[in-house]
């Protein structure tokens, strides 16, 4: 299976970049056992076991990786990303040159073993609030310089990115309030430098309590209203005061134990730190066949 054309939001120079630094870190002047052990011309099969229960990521990243170390290497996948899988079960084989194939295995074990565990805990957020029209959004508390990475394993369990980063969204939060002096001149003072920057750019601003909520929508000029650590009967009322006029989002204490709960309330997203700061790894194992 070919998966040029899968890594939706992922530039192939941020994947090569990935590559051959997460190789450098491992592999630095050779792979001396490897060397030291294998015929250079010999070539293997090897199969990728789960061990685990959970969804499986990275796939196509693996794919990359064994690539840029033998091009003639091929996978033939048997369940594709975003895929639940169970106890020994075969999720793809490789084969590949043998001394290519050691070479990267712990690069392409680890970072499926951290996909997967994402899209895994992506997967069951989504499972939690199905039959609601809420939202599951990721959030920028991500491994540095995986965040690309990580959020593409977000949308593989089913879940929605939020921002990028600092650059692609306005978000005024507490401190930006409390920095600034009011909710009203952060706002206002927002709204004039995108327009001094000619920037279009979506703005959410975090409320602490009802009295906050009052004064954004005395002031407007938002998109959504983000709800933070409210209590879920003020979390209802908020959003019925809110209604239509803006989006709502909660935010804070969110986990698999109460998002439903949240989500029963009637607001449109849910922000979820978790899923990425708080996912496991999936228990995979790359094991070469006689």
């Amino acid at each position: 299976m070919n998966y040029e054309t899968t890594l939706e939001g992922i530039s192939e120079a941020q994947l090569q970049e990935f590559i051959v630094k997460g190789l450098e870190e491992d592999v630095r002047n050779g792979d001396h056992t490897s060397l030291a052990c294998i015929d250079p011309t010999l070539r293997d099969t090897a199969f990728l076991y789960s061990k685990d229960e959970g969804v499986v990521a990275g796939i196509p990243i693996a794919e990359r990786i064994f690539k840029h170390l033998d091009p003639d290497a091929t996978i033939n996948v048997k369940i594709p990303d975003g895929t639940a899988v169970h106890y020994k079960d075969v999720v793809f084989e490789l084969t590949c040159n043998s001394q290519a194939l050691l070479k990267g295995e712990r690069l392409a074990l680890n970072l499926m073993q951290r996909l997967s565990g994402i899209a895994t805990m992506s997967d069951r957020f989504v499972a939690e609030i199905e039959g609601t029209q809420v939202t599951i959004l990721d959030t920028r508390k991500t491994t540095p310089l995986l965040r690309f990475l990580e959020k593409y394993a977000v949308r593989i369990g089913g879940c929605t990115n939020y921002r990028d980063g600092l650059y692609d969204r306005i978000m005024i939060k507490d401190n930006h309030i409390d920095a600034c002096g009011s909710i009203t001149k952060a706002i206002e003072r927002v709204k004039l430098y995108l327009t001094e920057n000619n920037l279009e750019l979506e703005t959410t601003v975090e409320v602490r309590n009802l009295v906050e909520l009052t004064e954004v929508l005395d002031c407007g000029q938002v998109n959504r209203i983000m709800l933070d650590n409210f209590e879920l009967p003020l979390l209802r009322e908020a959003v019925q005061i809110i209604g239509s006029t803006f989006e709502s989002e909660a935010s804070g204490g969110v986990d698999l134990f109460t998002v439903r709960e949240i989500a029963k309330t009637g607001v449109n997203f849910i922000s979820v730190g978790a899923l990425t700061h708080s996912a496991g790894s999936l228990d995979l194992s790359l094991k070469v066949q006689k």
